[in-house]
This record gives structure tokens, sequence and C-alpha cells, in this order.
């Protein structure tokens, strides 16, 4: 440490009045062996360095704070085992709400599914209880998807006839649908 700076009391104390002299000394001391002792807690140098820059930026915001007699590498150590702790626990409880809300969303979706599944089989039961001419032209315009006009060329038929069929079709589905929904 510098001269000015010699005890951990007087360095406390320049930190309190906010002297960043004191604190670039502070950061330049204990950064690197900070780092090292989150990194062994976190097992990862990204949340290591998160750590520790938030241990130093809440040191800097909080000096007043700081009691002249503490040990700063003490003090140091602690701040940055419990912000590693309180890293995990927020990084847990945030694991826990994502799979509650993936289970919620995915038992959503199966709802869905077997909403929309059954809804599938139940229009093609009534696609399968259609007049047999009308059944041919809803299954050529929907399935296949051919236009009125090349089901008309297609059957030897008029496009009204088409038509007809079609609306016929879609009347006879949707009723018959209401009733059983």
């Amino acid at each position: 440490m510098k001269k000015v700076f010699s005890t951990n009391r007087k360095l406390i104390k320049h930190l309190k009045k906010g002297n960043e002299d004191a604190y670039a000394l502070l950061v330049k001391t204990y950064y690197k062996s900070l780092c090292d002792y989150a990194l062994g807690l976190s097992r990862n140098k990204f949340k290591a360095e998160d750590i520790v820059q938030n241990v130093f930026i809440r040191i800097w915001e909080q000096r007043s704070k700081i009691k002249s007699g503490f040990s700063l590498k003490s003090f140091l150590y602690k701040a940055v085992y419990n912000e590693f702790v309180n890293q995990y626990r927020k990084e847990v409880s945030i694991g826990k709400m994502e799979r509650k809300y993936f289970d919620s969303i995915n038992l959503i979706y199966e709802e869905k599914d077997e909403d929309l599944n059954r809804l599938i089989l139940l229009v093609e039961n009534e696609i399968e209880q259609l007049p047999p001419k009308c059944k041919e032209i809803f299954l050529l315009s929907k399935k296949e998807g051919l236009t009125y006009a090349e089901i008309a060329i297609y059957l030897n038929v008029s496009i009204k006839t088409v038509e007809n069929q079609m609306c016929i079709a879609f009347s006879t589905i949707r009723k018959k649908m209401e009733r059983k929904m």
C-alpha cells in the first residue's frame, strides 16, 4: 500500500472521504485474489468476476458505512462469499420459477393438443358423414388444395355446383359440430 494508506485504518479513512486513489489501491491490491476466491466458489470465471465487481461497487457506494476497525481483507472475502451465496440463491429460485413456468406451459400445450386432436377427429368424422358427391368435392378442395375451377373441370360439373356443394358441406359440418361442442 502507498505510504499515505500505510495502515488499514488510514485506507478506510480515505475511502470514507471518497478518495478515488484509495479505492483504486484497494481494487488493485485485492481484485485478483478475490477473483480467484470467487472462482473457487462459483467454478465460473465470468461469475467470479461479476461477484467481485459487485462487491467493489457496493463498497464504493456504501463507503461511508465502513467501520475503521475492520480488517479490509477479511471484510472483502466475507463480502465476496455473501455475494456468491446471494447470486446462488437467486439462480436457484429463478431455476425453480422457470421450471414451474415451463411445466405449466407444457401442461397448457398438452391440454390444447388433446382438445385439438379431439376436434380434428370430430371434424373428420363429420366429413365422412357427408353425402358422397359433397364429400368428394370438399376433400378435393380442402385436402388436395384444388380450386373450385379445377374441381369443376376434374368432375365435369359447373363451378356453381362446386360452390353449392362446398356451402352444403360447411353448413352441415358447422351445425353438427355446434351440437357436439
